[in-house]
């Protein structure tokens, strides 16, 4: 499966709350022809290094798509700039933010991108409980560490819990 990160903590500038601009994502990639298979929970997890920044909304999809790792990650940038994201200075807050988790497996070290899987994916709670919940057997493919381990190495400091919606969402 190929597995999609997706967080927002800032509404867009013409209007639309991060959990709408998220779903707007999802539709994006759906008009594209991408296919969404399968989505977690959403998430509610602390801005880092910035605690006092607005919390993020935070999800993990699952994908079906015809569309190389290059050609996706080249989309995903492209639905990223249509809702408003600029790209600043590295963990800033942000509109919307699309990551490519990993491509059925496959391993990418090379200068070509995208790195494969997400370099950093095993060191965030955001990513890993949403990912469990729709992948909950799925393995890192360079190391073979299931999820639910990755996810007791995590540090106790992690602050991500399952959101509940609010009644106008």
């Amino acid at each position: 499966m190929i597995l999609l990160g997706l967080g927002a903590n800032l509404p867009r500038e013409k209007g639309g709350s991060p959990h709408g601009t998220l779903l707007a994502a999802l539709a994006a990639l759906e008009i594209a022809g991408v296919r969404i298979v399968a989505r977690s929970r959403w998430y509610d997890s602390a801005a880092w290094p910035d605690p006092s920044q607005p919390r993020y909304w935070n999800a993990v999809a699952g994908l079906e798509t015809t569309l190389d790792p290059v050609s996706l990650l080249t989309l995903l940038h492209q639905i990223e700039d249509g809702l408003g994201r600029t790209r600043g200075a590295r963990n800033a807050s942000r509109t919307v933010d699309l990551d490519l988790l990993d491509y059925d497996g496959l391993v990418r070290n090379g200068p070509e991108a995208p790195i494969l899987p997400h370099p950093r994916l095993t060191e965030r709670g955001f990513v890993l409980l949403p990912l469990r919940d729709i992948a909950p057997n799925w393995r890192h493919p360079v190391t073979g560490v299931s999820v639910d381990s990755l996810i007791s190495a995590l540090p106790a400091r992690e602050d991500v819990r399952p959101r509940t919606l609010p009644p106008d969402d």
